[in-house]
Protein backbone atom coordinates (compact mmCIF):
# COMPACT_ATOMS: atom_id res chain seq x y z
CA UNK A 1 0.00 0.00 0.00
CA UNK A 2 1.64 3.58 -0.89
CA UNK A 3 1.64 5.98 1.12
CA UNK A 4 1.43 9.73 0.80
CA UNK A 5 3.73 12.94 2.59
CA UNK A 6 1.91 12.51 5.81
CA UNK A 7 1.84 8.92 5.57
CA UNK A 8 -1.68 8.42 4.66
CA UNK A 9 -2.69 5.39 2.59
CA UNK A 10 -3.95 5.13 -0.85
CA UNK A 11 -7.22 3.25 0.79
CA UNK A 12 -10.05 4.36 -0.82
CA UNK A 13 -11.20 5.66 -4.53
CA UNK A 14 -14.76 7.61 -5.24
CA UNK A 15 -15.62 6.82 -8.59
CA UNK A 16 -18.00 9.43 -10.70
CA UNK A 17 -19.81 7.81 -13.25
CA UNK A 18 -21.88 10.92 -14.62
CA UNK A 19 -21.80 14.95 -13.71
CA UNK A 20 -25.93 14.85 -14.25
CA UNK A 21 -27.88 15.04 -11.70
CA UNK A 22 -31.74 14.73 -11.77
CA UNK A 23 -32.27 16.91 -8.49
CA UNK A 24 -31.27 20.48 -8.00
CA UNK A 25 -30.02 20.40 -3.93
CA UNK A 26 -29.03 23.79 -3.17
CA UNK A 27 -25.67 22.71 -1.41
CA UNK A 28 -25.11 21.00 -4.54
CA UNK A 29 -26.46 22.29 -7.27
CA UNK A 30 -28.49 25.41 -6.53
CA UNK A 31 -27.88 27.25 -9.95
CA UNK A 32 -30.56 27.10 -12.95
CA UNK A 33 -27.79 26.42 -15.59
CA UNK A 34 -24.46 24.55 -16.12
CA UNK A 35 -22.02 23.09 -18.16
CA UNK A 36 -21.02 20.04 -18.77
CA UNK A 37 -18.61 17.58 -19.08
CA UNK A 38 -18.44 16.79 -22.81
CA UNK A 39 -20.05 13.26 -23.61
CA UNK A 40 -16.88 11.95 -25.60
CA UNK A 41 -14.54 13.33 -22.60
CA UNK A 42 -16.86 10.60 -20.23
CA UNK A 43 -15.07 7.21 -19.14
CA UNK A 44 -15.72 3.90 -20.88
CA UNK A 45 -16.87 1.03 -18.61
CA UNK A 46 -13.50 -0.75 -19.75
CA UNK A 47 -11.84 2.78 -19.09
CA UNK A 48 -13.41 3.15 -15.38
CA UNK A 49 -12.77 -1.04 -14.96
CA UNK A 50 -8.64 -0.83 -15.87
CA UNK A 51 -7.97 2.08 -13.72
CA UNK A 52 -10.12 1.36 -10.62
CA UNK A 53 -8.30 -2.45 -11.43
CA UNK A 54 -5.08 -0.57 -11.01
CA UNK A 55 -6.14 1.95 -7.96
CA UNK A 56 -6.80 -1.43 -6.14
CA UNK A 57 -3.79 -2.98 -6.85
CA UNK A 58 -1.63 -0.08 -5.16
CA UNK A 59 -4.24 -0.21 -2.25
CA UNK A 60 -7.25 1.59 -2.87
CA UNK A 61 -9.83 -1.69 -1.52
CA UNK A 62 -12.48 0.49 -1.03
CA UNK A 63 -14.85 1.84 -4.20
CA UNK A 64 -17.61 4.05 -3.98
CA UNK A 65 -19.80 4.69 -7.92
CA UNK A 66 -21.01 8.27 -7.14
CA UNK A 67 -22.01 11.37 -9.71
CA UNK A 68 -23.55 13.55 -10.36
CA UNK A 69 -26.10 10.88 -9.99
CA UNK A 70 -25.03 7.88 -10.88
CA UNK A 71 -27.95 5.87 -11.43
CA UNK A 72 -28.41 8.08 -14.45
CA UNK A 73 -25.37 6.39 -16.04
CA UNK A 74 -27.13 4.04 -18.41
CA UNK A 75 -26.20 0.26 -17.73
CA UNK A 76 -24.57 0.88 -14.37
CA UNK A 77 -25.43 -2.88 -12.81
CA UNK A 78 -22.64 -3.59 -15.66
CA UNK A 79 -19.90 -1.42 -14.86
CA UNK A 80 -20.86 -2.75 -11.03
CA UNK A 81 -20.40 -6.35 -12.21
CA UNK A 82 -16.83 -5.29 -14.10
CA UNK A 83 -16.05 -3.83 -10.92
CA UNK A 84 -17.30 -6.64 -8.77
CA UNK A 85 -14.64 -8.99 -10.66
CA UNK A 86 -11.73 -7.36 -9.46
CA UNK A 87 -10.12 -9.24 -6.89
CA UNK A 88 -8.61 -6.42 -5.14
CA UNK A 89 -12.15 -4.72 -4.54
CA UNK A 90 -13.17 -5.75 -0.78
CA UNK A 91 -15.97 -3.04 -0.66
CA UNK A 92 -18.04 -1.96 -3.48
CA UNK A 93 -20.54 0.77 -2.33
CA UNK A 94 -22.58 3.58 -3.98
CA UNK A 95 -23.53 6.80 -3.40
CA UNK A 96 -27.45 7.60 -4.90
CA UNK A 97 -30.57 10.34 -4.34
CA UNK A 98 -32.20 7.44 -4.37
CA UNK A 99 -34.97 8.61 -6.98
CA UNK A 100 -34.19 5.90 -9.19
CA UNK A 101 -33.04 3.33 -6.84
CA UNK A 102 -36.56 1.19 -6.92
CA UNK A 103 -36.15 -0.19 -9.87
CA UNK A 104 -32.13 -1.03 -9.76
CA UNK A 105 -32.00 -1.86 -6.38
CA UNK A 106 -32.49 -5.73 -7.11
CA UNK A 107 -30.22 -5.43 -10.44
CA UNK A 108 -27.41 -3.48 -8.23
CA UNK A 109 -27.00 -6.43 -6.03
CA UNK A 110 -27.09 -9.48 -8.71
CA UNK A 111 -24.02 -7.57 -9.83
CA UNK A 112 -22.13 -7.81 -6.57
CA UNK A 113 -22.95 -4.21 -4.92
CA UNK A 114 -22.05 -4.57 -1.83
CA UNK A 115 -23.97 -1.35 0.10
CA UNK A 116 -25.56 1.79 -0.91
CA UNK A 117 -25.84 4.99 0.89
CA UNK A 118 -28.95 7.28 0.75
CA UNK A 119 -28.91 10.99 0.39
CA UNK A 120 -31.97 11.90 2.78
CA UNK A 121 -31.84 15.19 4.03
CA UNK A 122 -35.98 15.56 5.10
CA UNK A 123 -38.54 13.41 5.89
CA UNK A 124 -41.47 16.25 4.43
CA UNK A 125 -42.02 16.38 0.65
CA UNK A 126 -42.58 19.89 1.19
CA UNK A 127 -38.86 20.22 2.20
CA UNK A 128 -37.81 18.54 -0.33
CA UNK A 129 -39.44 20.64 -2.79
CA UNK A 130 -37.51 23.96 -1.21
CA UNK A 131 -34.06 22.05 -1.16
CA UNK A 132 -34.13 19.93 -3.91
CA UNK A 133 -36.93 21.53 -6.60
CA UNK A 134 -38.69 17.98 -6.54
CA UNK A 135 -41.88 16.29 -6.16
CA UNK A 136 -40.20 12.69 -6.03
CA UNK A 137 -39.95 12.23 -2.44
CA UNK A 138 -42.31 8.75 -1.87
CA UNK A 139 -39.81 7.82 -4.78
CA UNK A 140 -36.19 8.37 -2.49
CA UNK A 141 -38.48 6.54 0.84
CA UNK A 142 -39.70 3.59 -2.00
CA UNK A 143 -35.75 3.24 -2.79
CA UNK A 144 -34.58 3.57 0.55
CA UNK A 145 -36.99 0.43 0.80
CA UNK A 146 -36.28 -1.82 -1.66
CA UNK A 147 -32.28 -1.31 -1.24
CA UNK A 148 -32.84 -3.13 2.36
CA UNK A 149 -34.90 -5.58 0.90
CA UNK A 150 -32.29 -6.29 -1.65
CA UNK A 151 -29.57 -6.68 0.66
CA UNK A 152 -27.56 -3.45 0.02
CA UNK A 153 -26.63 -3.50 3.91
CA UNK A 154 -25.40 -1.85 6.16
CA UNK A 155 -28.04 0.83 4.58
CA UNK A 156 -26.68 4.38 5.36
CA UNK A 157 -28.78 7.70 4.96
CA UNK A 158 -26.27 11.10 4.23
CA UNK A 159 -28.59 13.79 6.10
CA UNK A 160 -26.68 17.60 4.82
CA UNK A 161 -27.89 19.59 8.21
CA UNK A 162 -28.29 23.67 7.19
CA UNK A 163 -29.71 25.91 10.07
CA UNK A 164 -32.94 27.37 9.86
CA UNK A 165 -33.86 24.46 7.29
CA UNK A 166 -34.22 21.29 8.10
CA UNK A 167 -31.94 21.20 11.57
CA UNK A 168 -35.19 20.63 13.51
CA UNK A 169 -35.50 16.92 11.75
CA UNK A 170 -32.45 15.24 13.40
CA UNK A 171 -34.51 13.51 16.31
CA UNK A 172 -37.26 12.31 13.15
CA UNK A 173 -34.11 11.45 10.96
CA UNK A 174 -32.84 8.92 13.84
CA UNK A 175 -36.15 7.23 14.63
CA UNK A 176 -36.80 7.00 10.67
CA UNK A 177 -33.85 5.30 10.46
CA UNK A 178 -34.09 2.83 13.04
CA UNK A 179 -37.55 1.90 11.97
CA UNK A 180 -35.73 1.08 8.63
CA UNK A 181 -32.64 -0.73 9.39
CA UNK A 182 -30.61 2.08 8.35
CA UNK A 183 -27.60 4.24 9.94
CA UNK A 184 -27.86 7.98 9.37
CA UNK A 185 -25.29 10.51 9.10
CA UNK A 186 -25.63 13.71 9.64
CA UNK A 187 -23.19 16.03 7.73
CA UNK A 188 -22.10 19.56 8.16
CA UNK A 189 -22.71 22.04 5.52
CA UNK A 190 -19.62 22.70 2.79
CA UNK A 191 -18.47 25.49 1.22
CA UNK A 192 -16.69 23.29 -1.35
CA UNK A 193 -17.90 23.11 -4.74
CA UNK A 194 -21.28 24.11 -5.74
CA UNK A 195 -22.36 25.65 -2.31
CA UNK A 196 -22.66 29.08 -4.05
CA UNK A 197 -25.26 30.35 -1.10
CA UNK A 198 -22.96 28.68 1.67
CA UNK A 199 -22.42 30.98 4.93
CA UNK A 200 -21.13 29.90 8.34
CA UNK A 201 -23.81 30.66 9.95
CA UNK A 202 -25.79 27.91 8.06
CA UNK A 203 -23.72 25.83 9.51
CA UNK A 204 -24.55 23.65 12.24
CA UNK A 205 -21.82 21.76 13.69
CA UNK A 206 -20.95 18.48 15.41
CA UNK A 207 -21.54 19.74 18.71
CA UNK A 208 -24.62 21.53 18.30
CA UNK A 209 -25.91 17.97 16.83
CA UNK A 210 -24.89 16.03 19.74
CA UNK A 211 -26.76 18.73 22.36
CA UNK A 212 -29.77 18.70 20.20
CA UNK A 213 -29.82 14.89 19.35
CA UNK A 214 -29.05 14.47 23.43
CA UNK A 215 -31.85 16.54 24.67
CA UNK A 216 -34.39 14.42 22.73
CA UNK A 217 -33.30 11.34 23.61
CA UNK A 218 -30.62 11.13 26.09
CA UNK A 219 -26.82 11.85 25.73
CA UNK A 220 -25.22 9.80 22.77
CA UNK A 221 -21.68 7.41 23.77
CA UNK A 222 -18.63 8.05 21.12
CA UNK A 223 -17.93 4.67 19.23
CA UNK A 224 -14.68 3.82 18.37
CA UNK A 225 -14.08 2.24 14.82
CA UNK A 226 -11.21 0.45 15.00
CA UNK A 227 -12.19 -1.50 11.61
CA UNK A 228 -12.15 1.81 9.77
CA UNK A 229 -9.94 4.41 11.36
CA UNK A 230 -10.02 6.69 7.99
CA UNK A 231 -13.55 6.91 8.02
CA UNK A 232 -15.27 9.89 7.76
CA UNK A 233 -18.35 10.20 10.08
CA UNK A 234 -17.69 9.97 13.88
CA UNK A 235 -20.23 7.49 15.16
CA UNK A 236 -22.52 7.63 18.25
CA UNK A 237 -24.74 5.02 20.28
CA UNK A 238 -27.66 6.53 21.78
CA UNK A 239 -29.08 5.39 25.49
CA UNK A 240 -31.98 3.06 23.31
CA UNK A 241 -28.32 1.53 21.17
CA UNK A 242 -29.46 3.28 17.88
CA UNK A 243 -26.57 4.39 16.38
CA UNK A 244 -25.29 7.15 13.50
CA UNK A 245 -22.77 8.89 12.79
CA UNK A 246 -21.59 12.67 12.49
CA UNK A 247 -18.75 14.39 9.35
CA UNK A 248 -17.80 17.27 10.75
CA UNK A 249 -15.61 18.68 7.79
CA UNK A 250 -16.65 22.29 8.57
CA UNK A 251 -15.60 22.34 11.92
CA UNK A 252 -13.58 19.52 13.26
CA UNK A 253 -11.69 18.31 9.44
CA UNK A 254 -10.40 14.79 9.65
CA UNK A 255 -7.19 15.77 6.88
CA UNK A 256 -4.93 14.02 9.40
CA UNK A 257 -6.68 10.73 8.84
CA UNK A 258 -8.00 11.06 4.96
CA UNK A 259 -7.09 7.94 2.58
CA UNK A 260 -9.82 9.15 0.07
CA UNK A 261 -9.35 10.39 -3.54
CA UNK A 262 -11.74 11.00 -6.35
CA UNK A 263 -11.96 10.02 -10.32
CA UNK A 264 -14.14 12.37 -12.19
CA UNK A 265 -16.61 11.16 -14.72
CA UNK A 266 -13.86 12.04 -17.27
CA UNK A 267 -11.04 10.91 -15.84
CA UNK A 268 -9.63 14.07 -13.79
CA UNK A 269 -8.07 12.37 -10.69
CA UNK A 270 -8.27 14.81 -7.57
CA UNK A 271 -6.39 14.14 -4.61
CA UNK A 272 -9.02 15.94 -2.17
CA UNK A 273 -12.25 17.70 -2.20
CA UNK A 274 -10.85 21.13 -2.02
CA UNK A 275 -8.15 20.61 -4.66
CA UNK A 276 -7.90 23.59 -7.31
CA UNK A 277 -7.44 21.38 -9.90
CA UNK A 278 -6.55 17.77 -10.60
CA UNK A 279 -4.59 15.20 -12.67
CA UNK A 280 -5.53 14.15 -16.50
CA UNK A 281 -5.77 10.21 -16.24
CA UNK A 282 -7.62 9.95 -19.37
CA UNK A 283 -4.87 11.17 -21.73
CA UNK A 284 -2.96 8.70 -20.72
CA UNK A 285 -4.92 5.80 -20.84
CA UNK A 286 -5.87 6.66 -24.50
CA UNK A 287 -2.36 7.54 -25.36
CA UNK A 288 -1.66 3.45 -25.13
CA UNK A 289 0.16 3.71 -21.53
CA UNK A 290 0.53 0.83 -20.01
CA UNK A 291 -1.31 -0.54 -16.93
CA UNK A 292 2.52 -0.41 -15.01
CA UNK A 293 3.09 2.87 -16.79
CA UNK A 294 -0.06 4.19 -15.14
CA UNK A 295 0.55 2.57 -11.68
CA UNK A 296 3.98 4.27 -11.42
CA UNK A 297 2.10 7.87 -12.60
CA UNK A 298 -0.54 7.39 -9.60
CA UNK A 299 2.05 5.89 -7.13
CA UNK A 300 4.02 9.46 -7.94
CA UNK A 301 1.30 11.46 -7.53
CA UNK A 302 0.17 9.82 -4.14
CA UNK A 303 2.98 9.77 -2.74
CA UNK A 304 3.71 13.83 -3.08
CA UNK A 305 0.32 14.31 -2.50
CA UNK A 306 0.15 16.82 1.07
CA UNK A 307 -3.19 18.19 0.65
CA UNK A 308 -5.15 19.28 4.03
CA UNK A 309 -8.27 21.04 2.39
CA UNK A 310 -10.52 21.56 4.78
CA UNK A 311 -8.25 21.89 7.66
CA UNK A 312 -6.91 25.04 5.51
CA UNK A 313 -10.46 26.00 4.75
CA UNK A 314 -10.80 25.84 9.08
CA UNK A 315 -8.08 28.31 9.62
CA UNK A 316 -9.35 31.27 6.55
CA UNK A 317 -10.50 34.13 8.21
CA UNK A 318 -13.87 35.68 6.91
CA UNK A 319 -14.95 32.59 5.22
CA UNK A 320 -17.09 32.29 2.58
CA UNK A 321 -17.97 29.71 -0.39
CA UNK A 322 -14.69 28.67 -2.20
CA UNK A 323 -15.66 29.50 -5.60
CA UNK A 324 -17.25 32.38 -6.42
CA UNK A 325 -20.42 31.44 -9.70
CA UNK A 326 -18.21 32.41 -12.31
CA UNK A 327 -15.42 29.90 -11.48
CA UNK A 328 -17.22 27.37 -11.46
CA UNK A 329 -18.43 27.85 -14.55
CA UNK A 330 -15.51 28.65 -16.13
CA UNK A 331 -14.18 24.54 -15.07
CA UNK A 332 -16.74 22.51 -14.28
CA UNK A 333 -14.03 20.25 -12.41
CA UNK A 334 -15.07 22.26 -9.40
CA UNK A 335 -18.37 21.29 -9.04
CA UNK A 336 -19.06 19.29 -6.01
CA UNK A 337 -21.77 17.28 -8.61
CA UNK A 338 -18.46 16.39 -10.83
CA UNK A 339 -16.31 15.75 -7.84
CA UNK A 340 -18.63 12.97 -6.83
CA UNK A 341 -19.15 14.77 -3.32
Amino acid sequence: MIRDAWARPLGSLRVSVTDRCNLRCRYCMPEQEYVWLPRASILTFEEIARLVRIFASLGARKVRLTGGEPLLRHDLPVLTEMLAAIPDVHDLALTTNGVLLEKLAEPLRRAGLHRVTVSLDTLRPERMRELARTDRHADVLAGIAAAHRAGLTPLKLNSVVVRGTNDDELPALLAFARTHHAEVRFIEYMDVGGATGWSFDQVVSRQEMLDGIGRAYGEPDPLRNPDDPAAPAERFRLPDGTTFGIVASTTAPFCRSCDRSRLTADGTWLLCLYAASGVDLREPVRAGATDAELAELITTVWQGRRDRGAEERLRVAGRETLYPREALRADPHREMHTRGG
